[in-house]
C-alpha cells in the first residue's frame, strides 16, 4: 500500500479558494468566493492576502473582486507548453479506432510536411499504404488537406512552392488540384471541420481527417479515420464523422484550445 506523503493542511484548505476561482472563470467578490470554497469570508481573507502577495491572485482596487494573478497565469502557460499533444492523443485515437471499427492515424507537421506518427488498426485491418513515418501528400490526401486548410497560408504556399508535396504518399501530378479549385476545396474543409477523401488517392478507401488545435489556436495534430468504401460511412453527418470530431475536440480542449488569457 502506497504511503501518503505528509502535507500542509492549511495550503490544501486555501487551495479550495483557487479551485473556486478557476471554476467560476471570472473575478469574484470575497463573499461569493468564500461561499463557493465552503468557508466564511473571515476565514478566506487571510488566505487571499497571502495568495495576493505571491501573485497567485490579484484584487481589483476599484471593484474589490479577486481574479487569477500573474504567477497563476505563468504557471498555466508553462503547463500548456509542456503538454505533449502526441502523448495525450495516443490513447484517444486507440479508443476511437475501437469505437468506429476502422483504422485511425495521427499526424504532425514535420520537416517534410504531414507526417504520420501513430497508426491504430482495428481487429480486421484494411490494406493501406501508410505507416508511422509516412509523409502524406498535402493536397491529395485528407490528412494533408486538414493541415492545408488550417495552417497559415504562407506556410502552405512555401511548402507547395518548394515541391514538398511531390514526396508524399498519394501524390499524383495528373490529379493534383490546382488554382481556384484549391481554395474551393479548403473552404469545404473549414466549413465541415473535416477533410474528406472518397476512394482517392487510395482506391477503395474512404477517409476523414480532423484538425487538433493547441492553446494558441494553431494546428498541432491531424487525426485521420479511414476504411473500405463498403463499410466506411463518408457522409458529413455520419457516426464516424461525429466520433472523429468529438475525439479531435476533446484533445484540443486538453491542449488548452479555447482558453483565453488576458495579457497586458
Amino acid at each position: 500500500m502506497k504511503r501518503e506523503s505528509r502535507g500542509i493542511q492549511s495550503i490544501e484548505v486555501g487551495g479550495e479558494l483557487l479551485r473556486a476561482l478557476a471554476r467560476c472563470g471570472e473575478p469574484m467578490m470575497l463573499r461569493d468566493l468564500a461561499r463557493e470554497a465552503g468557508m466564511s469570508p473571515a476565514k478566506a481573507h487571510p488566505y487571499l492576502a497571502s495568495f495576493s502577495r505571491i501573485g497567485l491572485i490579484e484584487q481589483d482596487e476599484t471593484t474589490g473582486r479577486y481574479e487569477i494573478g500573474a504567477l497563476a497565469l505563468e504557471l498555466g502557460l508553462i503547463s500548456l507548453r509542456r503538454l505533449s499533444g502526441v502523448r495525450i492523443a495516443r490513447p484517444k485515437i486507440a479508443a476511437l479506432a475501437s469505437q468506429i471499427g476502422h483504422a485511425v492515424s495521427l499526424a504532425v507537421w514535420g520537416t517534410y510536411g504531414p507526417t504520420v506518427v501513430q497508426l491504430e488498426e482495428p481487429a480486421q485491418p484494411v490494406h493501406i499504404v501508410m505507416r508511422a513515418g509516412s509523409v502524406m501528400a498535402l493536397l491529395e490526401t485528407a490528412t494533408g488537406r486538414a493541415f492545408a486548410a488550417f495552417l497559415p497560408e504562407k506556410t502552405i504556399n512555401a511548402a507547395l512552392e518548394s515541391g514538398l508535396d511531390r514526396h508524399g504518399v498519394g501524390y499524383n501530378p495528373k490529379r493534383t488540384v490546382k488554382g481556384p479549385k484549391v481554395a474551393e476545396m479548403l473552404t469545404e474543409v473549414r466549413k465541415h471541420g473535416l477533410a474528406r477523401a472518397l476512394g482517392d488517392p487510395l482506391p477503395g478507401v474512404n477517409a476523414f481527417s480532423a484538425p487538433v488545435f493547441d492553446h494558441s489556436g494553431h494546428v498541432a495534430l491531424v487525426i485521420t479515420a479511414m476504411g473500405p468504401e463498403g463499410t466506411f460511412d463518408a457522409r458529413w453527418d455520419s457516426p464516424i464523422a461525429h466520433a472523429l470530431r468529438d475525439c479531435a475536440g476533446a484533445i484540443s480542449k486538453r491542449l488548452g484550445y479555447g482558453m483565453t488569457v488576458a495579457a497586458e
